[in-house]
Parts: C-alpha cells; structure tokens; sequence
C-alpha cells in the first residue's frame, strides 16, 4: 500500500502504541553510531522491514549517495539508497517501529510531509531521533549527551541518564520538521545526541554506539548485555599512544578535559567555547589519526 511516498507492506506485524526510533544519515550519525545502535536493537528483537520509499530517486541525487553493486550467489546485484522502516515487538512494551532516514537533497518538504504521514498512519506516540555530533570534548572522559523532548515524563528520564538539555542553535536538518509536526499533533518527541571528540574522528565509534544502545535499553527495559562498552574501551585505547606522542596535544587535552569539569558544576551544563586556534588544530589531528 502507498502511505505519502512509501510503499508499506500489505500485511503488516500486530503493531501496539508503536514508538518511532529514527536515525538520521549523514547529517547526526557522526561515527555511525546512531546506525550502528539501532541496528543492534534491530538485530536482537528480530525486526522485519516493512516499508521504504517507492522512487528514492525523487529526493537523492544519486551521484551523492551511490548506488553499490555487490554479488549475491555469483549475480550481481545493486543497493539503491533508500530510506527504510522496521518493526520490532518488545515485550511487555510499545511496538518499536525503527526508521532509518537518509537525508534528502531534493524536495525536503514532500519528504518530511511522507514521513509525518507514515507516523500518523501507524499511530505513533512517540517520535525519538538518535545519533552524534562532534565537539571540543575529551575521549577521557565519559560522553556527554544532549537532548530535547516534550510529554509524558521526558525530565525524569533526562535527569536518570545523565542527558543535558540541548543549547543548539545554527544549520540543521529539513527533517526536523517532522519532529516539530509531531510536537503540534500531541505526540511526545525525544532526541538523543552523543557527544564525541572531534580529534579522533572514527568511521565506525563503538563508545558513542554503546553509549546509544544503553539510553535505548534504560526506555525500553532492554538486557543490559546489548551495551557493549569493552569494545569501545579498547578501541579508544588503541589510540591513546598516538594521542599522547603528538606534539602539544598533552596541554590541549588537559584544557578539554578542564573544561568538561567544569560544564558539570557549571549551571547551564554549556560547555565553553575553545580558541579557533584550539579548534582548528584538533579537527586537523583527527585527520591525522
């Protein structure tokens, strides 16, 4: 069946009081840990797809985000780049329907006005966004997360998982409006966004994956063995010699790390603002490593 621009399944699992978990590529999937986070969760609640866009090409420029042929039994075969939706029953719990959206380049506003017809469509009571950002934080100490949310107990859980109030103001997403829409129509909104360093720029981040997975687990009352943080213990820890023998990066990760203290005490939880020179000089050491 057509919902908007998706063609959703005809028949479709036993869906009750759904939660919406949405990642969002490229723009706030920094490390791929939102990806990575949901995918986790997907794969242990055996998620089945249920829908994706008809005619992506409607709104990816394909020269942006290319197609990839692979082999599957000896025949080639091509992955278009989509924007695809799962379903996942949880126990004792909301229905998780698990959106995984790729940032359009072409008619945002018909994009986001599918997808706020597909949340109204499913009856969602809940639209939540992960992912990660970059930022002037240190990899020694724990990872900060932001978010925003409206309705139902949106403080309690903020103030349980340690996640500060986000302060974020410039460029954004055109698929926030869908989050904006969800607000008006009553249902609740949360965001969750990991902080991770921008020095070490890291493909795939396994620290800010599992530092995703565990938010996700303390909503939905998910087994604690999905939070896989040695991992991400020793991928930081790998990095830590090249860190440390490069030159002036001793000073500059105490200040991180100063300043980090200190948005902790500090009332409004903001971090302050580093030198231009601070800054440009961690975005090209994250190059490097």
């Amino acid at each position: 069946m057509k919902i908007g621009a998706f063609d959703i399944n005809d028949v479709l699992p036993d869906i009750e009081r759904p939660h919406a978990i949405v990642v969002l590529r490229p723009w706030i999937d920094v490390g791929n840990i939102g990806t990575l986070a949901l995918s986790r969760i997907e794969r242990h609640l055996k998620s089945e797809e249920i829908g994706r866009l008809a005619a992506p090409g409607t709104f990816y420029d394909f020269t942006r985000y290319r197609p990839r042929s692979y082999f599957n039994e000896g025949i080639r075969q091509v992955n278009v780049p989509n924007t695809t939706i799962r379903c996942s029953t949880v126990s004792n719990g909301p229905s998780l329907i698990t959106i995984h959206l790729l940032e359009p380049q072409l008619y945002g506003e018909e994009f986001t006005d599918s997808v706020i017809e597909l949340i109204k469509w499913l009856k969602v009571e809940r639209y939540c966004l992960i992912g990660g950002m970059y930022d002037m934080v240190p990899h020694t100490r724990p990872l900060l997360v932001s978010g925003l949310g409206n309705g139902g107990t949106v403080k309690e859980e903020q103030l349980k998982m340690g996640v500060q109030q986000s302060t974020y103001e410039g460029p954004t997403t055109i698929t926030y409006l869908v989050s904006q829409e969800a607000e008006r129509i009553g249902i609740e909104t949360r965001t969750f966004v990991a902080h991770l360093p921008q020095y070490l720029d890291i493909e795939d981040d396994f620290v800010g994956t599992a530092k995703l997975v565990e938010i996700l687990c303390n909503l939905y009352e998910l087994p604690e063995h999905l939070i896989d943080k040695q991992k991400g213990s020793d991928q930081y820890a790998k990095l830590q010699d090249t860190v440390e023998t490069t030159e002036g990066m001793t000073e500059l990760m105490q200040k991180l790390e100063e300043r980090y203290d200190n948005s902790l005490t500090d009332e409004s939880n903001s971090l302050t603002q580093l030198s231009p020179d601070i800054e440009k000089f961690l975005r090209e050491l994250g190059e490097d490593i």
